[in-house]
């Protein structure tokens, strides 16, 4: 899974510090998901975004 480079340079940093992408300094335009990272995206996309019952 891979995520666009269209954010800020410091929250990719960030996210890239915490686990959740692969190193963004690439010359890419999209960046890999870790398993970490897709597992709380999936997580976070369900709370939101999810059918409520």
């Amino acid at each position: 899974m891979r995520a666009w480079k269209g954010m800020d340079w410091d929250v990719m940093n960030r996210l890239h510090e915490k686990g959740y992408i692969g190193n963004p300094k690439s010359k890419a335009k999209s960046v890999p998901l870790t398993e970490e990272g897709a597992r709380i995206s999936e997580a976070l996309f369900k709370k939101h975004f999810g059918l409520s019952s």
